[in-house]
């Protein structure tokens, strides 16, 4: 699923905001493979399968997950490598990712772990702001050029991929 902005990552929203499984046609019940903020736009996948979820999500196994990042301001060589060698957030540092200057604006974030908000959180403490922020790859699948709001169904291929990032 191409997730907009405005969409909640959950299964069902008690509030107004819709939730990113009403926007599927689906037979299936399907759940969230983590999260992205409403204000957060990408790829967001989605399964009716609780053990591959548990294993593309828990931190022991190091699912990569990386974004694409506008910033208010252009980031300095140095403020690129604090966010590549771990910065120090108020719930502990984060591990080292891998940052690429994309534009003058724009980088790119690989993760292996995914804590709250931590791109956003990351870049907060390098004391620049995200303007922008959608998830492009997902461990081994990537947004492609799927449209805004539109989902595609993964094949078997994309699930054996899955399972293989997930044990490493």
């Amino acid at each position: 699923m191409n997730k907009p902005a405005g969409v909640v990552s959950t299964a069902r929203e008690p509030g107004s905001r819709p939730a990113v499984v009403s926007l599927v046609d689906s037979a299936a019940r399907l759940y969230p493979v983590g999260r992205l903020d409403a204000d957060s736009t990408g790829l967001l996948l989605l399964t009716n399968d609780g053990d591959l979820a548990n294993r593309l999500t828990h931190p022991r196994y190091g699912v990569v997950k990386a974004y694409r990042v506008e910033l208010k301001r252009p980031p300095s060589d140095a403020d690129l490598g604090k966010l590549a060698g771990g910065v120090e957030l108020e719930d502990g540092p984060t591990a080292p990712a891998e940052v690429r200057r994309d534009g003058e604006r724009e980088i790119e974030v690989v993760l292996s772990e995914g804590r709250n908000r931590q791109v956003r959180r990351m870049v907060e403490a390098v004391g620049n702001r995200v303007v922008s922020l959608t998830r492009v790859r997902f461990g081994p699948i990537e947004l492609g050029s799927l449209p805004a709001g539109q989902a595609r169904r993964l094949g078997e291929n994309d699930i054996a991929r899955l399972w293989e990032d997930s044990r490493r």
